[in-house]
């Protein structure tokens, strides 16, 4: 998912210097988005990861 929003972003960047305003506006915002459902997602992935943990060993 970070590698899209990194994708859009480089589309943004293009768009933005080639003066397509429209296209660089929705690209950069697809971006953000994507990004912080990254975030969340890595967040929550980790804090599952530190509460869940293994049961004990027998």
């Amino acid at each position: 998912m970070l590698r899209y929003a990194i994708i859009f972003f480089i589309v943004a960047v293009i768009a933005g210097v080639l003066g397509f305003g429209g296209i660089a506006g929705a690209a950069s915002q697809i971006a953000v988005l994507l990004f912080w459902v990254f975030v969340v997602l890595f967040v929550l992935g980790l804090v599952a990861h530190l509460f869940g943990g293994r049961g004990p060993s027998v």
